[in-house]
């Protein structure tokens, strides 16, 4: 049986929304009728069978017990003064303005005084409940507190079908978590243009002082849609980092949130991307800060040819509370032919004073000057727009966490530029 024709509407949504005319605000995922439901999905030993699929909720629950010792319910009398203030806030007789959807919604998520309430994918709960759905058994990363593991899940894309993976990550306290994803099509000959969707959804726990790192590679070739599906939650001194390496399939939609709930957290995103032919990439990064000097960096780095087109949308919300928090974001884009589309929304909301955030972004085409330098060394315009694209290439070659991160990226190399892995081999 296949799937029906499903279309995800408001996926990747940014929190405050801008201008809708931008169509910037989210984006929409259409997953076509007919496709097979056929995870192909290999887990390293022997972390398959490790925990339960409530593991991760378990453990927010007892996170949810530790953070109410600590906020307790507010006293009828500091309920009256918060509504007192908000009231006075939102009266235009003292100058001030009603609130928007956007701040009902984030003071209601606040005064619900819940985790799993404020925890959030990525891509939105629709989508990442499709994926939990089409992915069936859950792979679950636990560790004991004090623990160190490493682990790898491999996602290969199944033409007409859709293949993607659920997966926890529960860090103990103390412990550490290295986490290789790779989402490819190894076995798909490229003249096939096969078809087909790919992808994973994860969710991450780490407790207090856990060290968790993931490194997702997607190679996939250019008939596939790949939906990359992210939440995350950080404990006291907890850090996570997250590198994504997005090279093909020719839609990609990448999510990632983040709750930075415990005190000193800290949570860091680099992106590294390309787009070439007539690929399109969705980015949507939200980061929550609600303890006390948490920090966040989210950084992104790619290069756009062709007909390609991306769009990123990056909000860095630094809530009530988290005084001493910093979040910075930054992006840096080279544009190499005229057709590309670049769209970019770096956001910082705040709604605490003692607080630090920074955003900014360098995009620009490929400078005349340094184009007749190229061409009076001999290469014509296709050279070197092929030198741009190789290089993002080869460097994720160099950057691959393990052997089968490595294959993919030469592999879709190879697709991209003929001659490239032998190049490669030659220049390593």
């Amino acid at each position: 049986m296949g799937t029906h024709a499903l279309t995800i509407k408001r996926a990747s949504a940014m929190p405050a929304p801008t201008w809708h005319f931008l169509k910037m605000n989210d984006t929409q995922i259409e997953i076509p009728e007919g496709l097979a439901v056929a995870p192909s999905v290999k887990v390293s030993e022997p972390w398959r069978a490790r925990g339960a699929a409530d593991e991760f909720d378990n453990a927010l629950a007892d996170a949810q017990e530790e953070w109410e010792k600590l906020h307790p319910e507010p006293t009828p009398q500091e309920r009256e003064e918060l509504e007192a203030f908000t009231r006075a806030e939102a009266d235009a007789t003292y100058g001030g303005t009603a609130q928007s959807n956007y701040q009902i919604g984030a003071d209601a998520l606040e005064e619900a005084r819940s985790l799993a309430v404020a925890f959030e994918h990525g891509v939105g709960e629709e989508a990442a409940a499709y994926l939990r759905f089409a992915a069936g058994e859950r792979v679950v990363v636990q560790t004991d507190p004090g623990q160190s593991v490493e682990a790898q899940v491999v996602v290969s894309a199944v033409p007409d079908a859709l293949s993607v993976a659920a997966i926890d990550v529960v860090a103990g306290r103390n412990s550490s978590v290295s986490l290789s994803i790779v989402v490819d099509s190894p076995d798909v000959p490229a003249s096939a243009g096969a078809s087909g969707f790919a992808g994973t959804t994860v969710r991450v726990f780490a407790d207090a002082d856990a060290r968790v790192s993931i490194v997702r590679t997607q190679t996939l070739d250019l008939g596939f849609t790949d939906i990359d599906d992210m939440g995350l939650f950080a404990h006291d001194r907890a850090r996570i980092d997250v590198r994504q390496t997005v090279l093909g399939a020719g839609s990609t939609f990448t999510g990632l949130a983040g709750d930075l709930r415990g005190d000193s957290a800290n949570i860091v995103v680099d992106t590294r991307y390309l787009g070439h032919a007539d690929q399109e990439h969705d980015f949507n990064y939200v980061l929550r800060h609600h303890g006390t000097r948490t920090e966040c960096n989210l950084g992104a780095n790619g290069v756009l040819a062709g007909k390609s087109s991306k769009t990123l949308r990056g909000t860095i919300d630094l809530i009530r509370g988290a005084k001493g928090a910093q979040g910075s974001e930054n992006e840096t884009v080279l544009l190499v032919d005229e057709g590309v589309k670049n769209k970019t929304v770096p956001v910082i909301l705040c709604n605490e004073d003692d607080v630090a955030g920074n955003h900014g972004a360098t995009i620009g085409h490929i400078r005349e000057e340094q184009l007749l330098y190229l061409q009076s060394r001999g290469l014509s315009k296709d050279d070197a727009e092929r030198m741009f694209v190789g290089a993002m290439i080869e460097q994720a070659a160099i950057d691959a966490p393990d052997e089968e991160s490595r294959a993919g990226v030469l592999r879709l190399g190879e697709t991209v530029i003929p001659g490239f892995a032998e190049l490669f081999e030659e220049e390593a």
